[in-house]
């Protein structure tokens, strides 16, 4: 048994040693609502290092965890008061976002570099948890993000292996209330987060700051105007953004990201707004060679944007795509009797290869 708990502890570390901070980390997320005040948060995960081997895991009310930690899984035991669908990295536990019966929404994001966590103390192991299963207990815990608060400030939330890369978590529930959770320094910080975006290093109030260097940023075009004696005109549409950030940083996928949300139209239906979410991250999808010197890619996997996901809170149904279908799916939590049933996990993709549908011309 001993044996056993430490091989599975050693798989671990290497898959958070695999997510040590690197050029292929990136996560970028949006919110938008409704003209019938509908909230749909939505974002992406990119990992160009290996394949994530995502699933979608399905968490019935009463289901138990446990916290693993560096001694093995020994940490923090819980219960999950609602049931819950995730989309786990890497293993089944891992839930890297997430929606509850309750309609509280929960996502990690990579924060590396400037998170620091609790340094762990076995005489506490009983509650401490591991930020990578903060998002999973959270979902079976709490409905609000107020209960998000408070149930934080009960734990110590802790790194599996030390030098992994830290994470940040968005949570958002049915109300529209959207909170940014960031721990420096081993101190938990919430912020409110009004604008509805989020993407990685810096901290969350150093990207709504810098969004203040693009005030010049507007929708539209640009009027013609008299540079001296020389008349100067935008060449097409869209020059109100001349100068937006193109590159695929963390700020500047901020800042985009901001821009692009802002300015989206507002659709009549949930279904609508879900699917303009969809469209608006096409912009942050990353080709897996861009991140890399020529002939020095990882993984033979066909974009570091390995999957999107969009969440309707209101009406309880979670959306995704993948790199390997972009063909949208989604669960339906009504849909599911989380007191009967079973737990279980099930590979993102059944095939690896986006389909193609052939047009036979008559």
């Amino acid at each position: 048994m001993k044996k056993n708990l430490s091989v599975k502890l050693a798989a671990i570390a290497g898959v958070l040693v695999s997510l040590a901070p690197s050029p292929t980390e990136a996560c970028t997320g949006i919110t938008l609502k409704s003209k019938n005040d509908s909230t749909i948060v939505a974002r992406t995960i990119e990992w160009g290092g290996s394949n994530l081997n995502s699933q979608y895991v399905v968490v019935p009310r009463g289901h138990a965890g446990r916290s693993f930690t560096p001694e093995g899984r020994n940490g923090m035991s819980y219960v999950a008061r609602y049931g819950y669908v995730g989309f786990a990295v890497e293993q089944e536990e891992f839930i890297a976002e997430g929606l509850n019966e309750a309609g509280l929404s929960a996502g990690l994001f990579y924060f590396p570099n400037y998170g620091e966590y609790e340094k762990y103390n076995p005489a506490e192991k009983e509650k401490s948890i591991s930020d990578l299963q903060l998002v999973s207990w959270l979902l079976g815990e709490c409905k609000t993000v107020e209960e998000v608060k408070e149930a934080v400030q009960k734990v110590r939330v802790i790194n599996i292996v030390a030098y992994a890369s830290t994470v940040h978590w968005r949570f958002a529930d049915a109300s529209g209330c959207q909170l940014v959770l960031e721990i420096t320094k081993a101190t938990p910080h919430f912020y409110e987060n009004k604008l509805g975006v989020l993407t990685n290093s810096p901290g969350f109030e150093w990207q709504l700051t810098n969004l203040n260097n693009y005030v010049n940023l507007f929708p539209g075009t640009a009027p013609t105007h008299l540079q001296g004696d020389i008349e100067l005109s935008a060449f097409g549409s869209g020059s109100g953004f001349l100068g937006i950030p193109g590159d695929v940083t963390p700020p500047s996928r901020f800042v985009r990201a901001a821009f692009y949300q802002t300015t989206a139209p507002r659709q009549t239906t949930a279904l609508e707004t879900v699917l303009q979410c969809f469209q608006i991250l096409n912009n942050f999808d990353i080709p897996i060679g861009i991140e890399f010197e020529p002939g020095k890619i990882p993984a033979d996997i066909p974009s570091a944007t390995q999957w999107t996901s969009a969440t309707d809170m209101g009406n309880r149904v979670i959306y995704y795509r993948t790199m390997y279908n972009s063909r949208i799916r989604s669960i339906d939590l009504h849909s599911i009797d989380f007191a009967t049933v079973q737990y279980h996990a099930e590979p993102l993709d059944s095939t690896k290869q986006q389909p193609v549908e052939k047009i036979l011309v008559q």
